[in-house]
C-alpha cells in the first residue's frame, strides 16, 4: 500500500504525545471506548484529551522560526450527519514544553454513526521564513492523531425537537410527529425528525429522563418507540422504490429502514410484508407491536 508524504518536514515521533480521549459523565472522566452502546441523539458528549508538545523539537525538526504560529486543534466528524467541525483550538508558545487539555462538548443532535476525532498540530499562518523544506502555507499539518468511536444507542437514531404544536400545522393535542424527507440515499440525520409537543409534559419529561428513566418514563418511551417504528416500517412498505437489496450507503435513511425491517421481520421479503399489510393493516400493526416488544422491560 502506497503512502503519501507531504512536501515539507513534519514533527518527529515523540515531539507530540497525545493521551487517550476521555469521556466526562457528571464531570467524572473515563476513557472513551470504541463504541457507546447507550448513546442517543439527546446525549451531548463532553470530551477531553491531554496533549504534550515539545515546541523546540518541533521547530528544530521542521525548520520553522520562533515567529511561526503553531496551533493544536481538535476536529470531529460524524458519519451519521455528514458534519465536520473544529471543536477546540489552542495557540502554542514560541518555545518550551507545553501541556494542553483539548476539551469540547459535542452536541448530540449533530452526531451519529461513527464519530471521528482528529488531533492536529498545524501551521496557523503563512510564513516566508524557515528552511528550504519547511512548511509555508497556513493549515499545513505537522502532526496528526486519529481516533474513532461508534455511536450505536437503541434510541431513535435521529434528532428530536420539542415544539409547541399549536404553532405548527399538526393538531395541538397530538403528542408527537415523525417527519420524513429526502430520498433513500439522504443521511438519516437529515431525513428524519421527531417533533415532540411541549404541551405534553409527561412526554417531554420522559424524553429528558431517557438516560435514567422512571417507571412512568419507560411506559411513555416504549409507546413512542413502538409508534415511531410503525411509522418507519409503513413508510418503507409504501415506498415502491425501497428495496432490501440496494446498497444505499452507510448512515442513510435507506440503510436505516433496511436495518429496522431486518431486525423486526428477519428472513421475510418485502413482497410478503406488503401483502400482509395490504390484507389487514390492523393485524400487521399488532405484529409490529410484538416485534418491538412494547412495554417490555429492557
Amino acid at each position: 500500500m502506497s503512502m503519501q508524504a507531504p512536501p515539507y518536514r513534519m514533527a518527529p515521533p515523540g515531539s507530540v504525545v497525545a493521551g487517550p480521549w476521555q469521556w466526562l459523565i457528571d464531570d467524572v472522566p473515563g476513557e472513551l471506548p470504541d463504541a457507546l452502546s447507550d448513546w442517543d441523539y439527546r446525549m451531548d458528549l463532553s470530551l477531553r484529551q491531554p496533549v504534550t508538545v515539545d515546541v523546540d523539537v518541533v521547530r528544530q525538526a521542521t525548520g520553522l522560526p520562533a515567529a511561526a504560529k503553531l496551533t493544536l486543534a481538535m476536529i470531529w466528524t460524524a458519519s451519521g450527519s455528514g458534519l465536520k467541525a473544529a471543536a477546540h483550538r489552542v495557540p502554542l508558545p514560541e518555545t518550551g514544553i507545553t501541556h494542553v487539555d483539548l476539551a469540547a462538548v459535542l452536541p448530540g443532535n449533530q452526531l451519529g454513526g461513527v464519530l471521528g476525532l482528529e488531533t492536529t498540530l498545524v501551521l496557523a499562518e503563512f510564513t516566508q521564513d524557515g528552511d528550504l523544506a519547511s512548511p509555508r502555507r497556513a493549515g499545513s499539518i505537522l502532526w496528526t492523531s486519529k481516533y474513532e468511536t461508534r455511536l450505536q444507542g437503541d434510541a431513535p437514531l435521529f434528532p428530536i425537537a420539542v415544539v409547541d404544536f399549536a404553532k405548527t400545522q399538526y393538531p395541538e393535542d397530538a403528542g408527537w410527529h415523525v417527519e420524513i424527507g429526502g430520498d433513500l440515499e439522504t443521511a438519516t440525520m437529515g431525513a428524519l425528525l421527531l417533533l415532540v409537543n411541549e404541551r405534553k409534559r409527561v412526554l417531554v419529561d420522559a424524553m429528558r429522563n431517557a438516560a435514567k428513566p422512571r417507571p412512568v418514563d419507560r411506559v411513555v418511551l416504549s409507546t413512542v418507540h413502538a409508534d415511531v417504528a410503525r411509522t418507519l416500517v409503513e413508510y418503507a412498505l409504501q415506498d415502491q422504490d425501497f428495496s432490501l437489496e440496494v446498497d444505499y450507503g452507510d448512515e442513510t435513511i435507506g440503510s436505516t429502514l433496511q436495518a429496522l425491517i431486518g431486525r423486526f421481520f428477519p428472513e421475510q421479503s418485502l413482497t410478503h410484508l406488503r401483502r400482509r399489510q395490504g390484507q389487514s393493516s390492523t393485524a400487521f400493526a399488532t405484529e409490529l407491536q410484538h416485534a418491538v416488544r412494547i412495554f417490555e422491560e429492557s
